[in-house]
């Protein structure tokens, strides 16, 4: 190969700008990256190209573009989801609103937002003492802040095999053959908290399994190695099955909730979501549910005494 081949943290250095957004760049496909095992690499040409077609291009006589207000600018980070990235369409059209989403896993979504990164958290987070979703995780960061938790849906999660379940694979004791090959997703993933606590509870340690260190970034990619042929299993959600057409052995309900960090700068744009989130129209707008309940879309699960002053 000729040319140096660089590590996503490399890039990041070279860009000063996080690993998370490199690997968000290479899952867009804004950034060509290959794989050694599971390691990701990117050429040095790769860079060089992506460093051209970045470039503000010469400016010819023309007017100076009007400044985007920052009120009308939401970042959105956290796990990925089918109906997170319908809703930040829909809403974006809607209201007329810019939503940058980030799926870069319920964790590191929910410090981002702690740490005032992004207006908006895509969580579902299993604390595994208590067995609640994502309000233990909140509870612990915010104490100060202006929070609204709303949920979107409950989500089916399980294992995403071959169609017809060629390894006969029923439950999490199959992981552990020899003949089976397994594909994880990355740590910090709400998918992840969950298989964990799944494993733990079954008496698994990690290490009988192969493939456990393996990882993907989203459902699609993990249950892709399925499709392919490069690994018997997977654990996720059941819409990444059915896009794929792969067999859904059913493990686990789970909440998947979104959480609004209100300031003086976004409140009328995160007010306006909220209101979207709630209307006839976006439930309307959701026709494709297999392996979804929205039974309470749009429910408050969670606020502070200082959100429900901000939004009166």
């Amino acid at each position: 190969m000729e040319g140096k081949a660089y590590t996503p943290d490399e890039v990041a250095q070279i860009f000063q700008i996080s690993k998370h957004t490199v690997y968000e760049l290479i899952k867009r496909g804004e950034l060509q990256a290959f794989k050694i095992g599971n390691k990701m690499r990117i050429e040095q040409a790769e860079l060089e190209r992506y460093k051209e077609n970045t470039k503000a291009p010469v400016k010819k006589n023309v007017p100076e573009p009007l400044p985007i207000n920052p009120a009308s600018s939401i970042r959105l980070s956290g796990s990925h989801d089918f109906l997170v990235e319908h809703f930040t369409k829909q809403a974006a059209r809607a209201l007329n609103l810019q939503i940058q989403p980030s799926y870069i896993g319920s964790l590191e979504g929910l410090m981002m937002l702690y740490r005032g990164q992004c207006d908006i958290a895509a969580i579902h987070l299993l604390d595994p003492t208590s067995q609640e979703y994502n309000l233990p995780f909140i509870h612990q960061l915010f104490v100060y802040e202006s929070i609204l938790v709303l949920r979107l849906a409950a989500r089916e999660q399980g294992l995403i095999v071959a169609g017809g379940n060629p390894k006969k694979i029923q439950d999490f004791h199959d992981l552990t053959r020899k003949d089976v090959q397994f594909i994880n997703r990355q740590k910090g993933a709400g998918t992840r908290f969950l298989l964990d606590s799944k494993l733990s509870s079954n008496g698994i340690e990690p290490r009988q399994i192969n493939g456990y260190d393996t990882e993907e970034w989203n459902h699609l990619s993990a249950a892709s190695y399925i499709s392919r042929g490069m690994a018997d299993v997977t654990f996720g959600i059941q819409s990444a099955a059915s896009h794929l057409g792969l067999d859904f052995i059913p493990v686990a309900q789970e909440n998947f909730d979104l959480v609004f960090r209100f300031t003086p700068e976004n409140k009328q744009s995160l007010t306006e979501l909220i209101e979207y989130l709630q209307s006839d129209n976006f439930r309307n707008s959701l026709t494709d549910l297999e392996g979804y309940s929205i039974q309470e879309l749009g429910k408050i699960t969670y606020q502070t005494r200082k959100t429900e002053e901000t939004t009166c």
